[in-house]
């Protein structure tokens, strides 16, 4: 999948989510300040914090921004010191920190557990978008298992990670196959959970991203039944970054300043593919085969601002596809959780 758009890209439960969103009610109440509601371009200025708690995990553009350090030296240019917190597992608990207030961004990742945690009363607002090509989530199976096509699926169980990207690539294969949802057993695992089911046999397949996919293949004699880039002819889930409305009402300054630091590495990344893998891998610990595969894939990161309509209209189209097949839990106006600084 590339960048453009094919058609004009456990984790905390609902009750977690609502309990931890009660912590931010407050601040919610009085909205948002100086225009910045919705996807306006707002002009507000000023910032009430010098320090930017980020969220990491051990994959992504974030993950290379840290090891890089450029995004910290940029940031401290401008009297802003950045906190790092984590690792995370996967993007729904980080979330679940920001949400609560021990951390003031989610670290770039997939829209699906942000839109149901939105759905569930978290006061979390989407900031930027990013599409990473090409797409590597795969759902996988050990070699010998007799699971070699999705019709194999049928009896049998697969790890996903609830209402993200591992559990809508299966929904997606199943249903281009003609295959009922109710004929495969659905395990919610998160990554570091799922990785040992599925060496165990106490799974029959995965569904997951990079790195944790590739890293498969090879510790565990695994293969590809479906690949998103190479079978799913549209994007249905979008790494995204996300604050409370509170933090960003009152530092817009920051924000801004995040963002352009963020399209420093997302342009340094795109153009020195094997420097970034060899960065990642440093730090991540996989094998030098899985490193040399990344870098053969050359990826690209193309950021999305709040306010492109062409993206906004695909990331709609998502949303209702999403509700409509139950991976989410009730339908969203994406254009009600956006903020443009």
């Amino acid at each position: 999948m590339t960048t453009s758009f094919r058609s004009p890209s456990s984790g905390p439960s609902r009750r977690r989510f609502l309990e931890t969103s009660l912590l931010g009610a407050g601040a919610l109440a009085g909205g948002l300040a100086g225009g910045l509601a919705g996807h306006s371009a707002g002009a507000a200025t000023g910032r009430t914090t010098d320090t930017l708690r980020l969220t990491w995990g051990y994959t992504g553009l974030t993950f290379i921004a840290k090891e890089r350090g450029e995004l910290v030296k940029t940031l401290a240019r401008d009297g802003i010191k950045v906190e790092w917190v984590g690792p995370f597992p996967n993007h729904a608990p980080t979330l679940q920190a920001v949400t609560g207030g021990t951390a003031d961004f989610s670290f770039g990742g997939s829209t699906t557990p942000a839109l149901a945690a939105i759905s569930a009363g978290s006061p979390l607002v989407f900031t930027q978008f990013l599409i990473y090509s090409p797409r590597t989530t795969a759902i996988i199976a050990k070699d010998g298992s007799g699971i070699d096509k999705v019709e194999d699926l049928v009896g049998k169980s697969v790890a996903v990670n609830r209402s993200g990207l591992g559990e809508f690539l299966v929904v997606a294969a199943l249903e281009k196959h003609g295959i009922d949802r109710s004929k495969v057993k659905f395990v919610y695992l998160n990554p570091p959970d799922a990785a040992p089911a599925l060496a165990s046999g106490k799974v029959d397949a995965w569904s997951m991203w990079s790195p944790g996919v590739d890293i498969a293949r090879v510790d565990y004699n695994a293969h590809d039944i479906f690949l998103e880039e190479r079978d799913l002819p549209f994007q249905i889930d979008f790494t995204s970054y996300l604050t409370r409305r509170d933090f960003v009402a009152k530092n817009p300054d920051l924000v801004r300043a995040f963002h352009a630091a963020l399209k420093n590495d997302a342009d340094w990344a795109s153009a020195n593919t094997e420097e970034a893998e060899r960065l990642t891998q440093a730090k991540a610990g996989y094998s030098d085969r899985v490193r040399d595969h990344f870098i053969g894939l050359r990826k690209q990161y193309k950021l999305y601002a709040t306010d492109d309509q062409a993206f906004l209209s695909e990331f709609q189209k998502a949303a209702e596809w999403l509700v409509t097949r139950k991976v989410l839990p009730e339908p969203v106006t994406v254009t009600d959780h956006l903020v443009r600084v």
